[in-house]
């Protein structure tokens, strides 16, 4: 049998994204898991030159970037497609993702949730207010595109989940641990009641990072 195997870090929401996808699927896999200083050692940097994570094997195939994976691992393993088969419903899960990637990432994320949740813990030290303020409009503007282009779906882009629902889910957690993200989620609810469906499927729970 082929080995499946994801390495990254286990807080990281990427890397969350590709495990759910993985569970989803019902996939056996070896989850290693990296400190951060070890994404930019040369072990690593051989599966992910970029030094990000996640980095992904099956056999003798290696991957990275966690759409490429997502998209990888729904077609090479057997179950439930995650992707719809209807062309516009595919459209928006792409678009969704790609959202996610371009800017949930950079401003929920990499500015918010960081700052807020990370920094204090891995450093010691407050986040830094200002780089938090210039991206509050921006994850705002994210969190009502997202819950309008969801229309009346039960799911991002279906009204079952798929890849889109599985990149966004872990970004969210995280933003929705913040008084940034709880103001920003408040007048949007069916975004929170999407959060709530998630959050029961067994996949997420076994996606979830151990607490320290």
């Amino acid at each position: 049998m082929a080995r499946t195997i994801l390495y990254g870090i286990a807080g990281s929401p990427y890397v969350r994204s590709a495990r759910l996808g993985l569970e989803e699927k019902q996939v056996t896999y070896e989850f290693v898991e990296l400190s951060m200083g070890a994404v930019k050692e040369p072990a690593h940097l051989a599966r992910h030159p970029f030094g990000r994570v996640p980095a992904f094997e099956h056999d003798d195939f290696a991957l990275y970037e966690t759409q490429a994976i997502l998209r990888y691992v729904d077609r090479a393993f057997p179950g439930p497609s995650l992707q719809p088969s209807d062309p516009r419903r595919e459209a928006r899960m792409s678009q969704l993702m790609n959202i996610v990637d371009w800017y949930v990432s950079p401003s929920l994320s990499a500015a918010i949730s960081w700052e807020r949740l990370v920094v204090p813990r891995l450093f010691g030290r407050p986040g830094d207010e200002a780089k938090i303020a210039a991206a509050v409009p921006q994850a705002q503007l994210c969190v009502r595109e997202i819950e309008r282009l969801m229309g009346g779906n039960a799911f991002l882009a279906d009204d079952r989940p798929t890849l889109a629902d599985f990149m966004l889910a872990p970004h969210l957690d995280y933003f929705a641990m913040t008084p940034e993200g709880q103001a920003a989620l408040a007048p949007h609810p069916r975004l929170r009641d999407w959060q709530q469906r998630m959050a029961t499927r067994a996949s997420v729970a076994r996606a979830m990072p151990k607490a320290a």
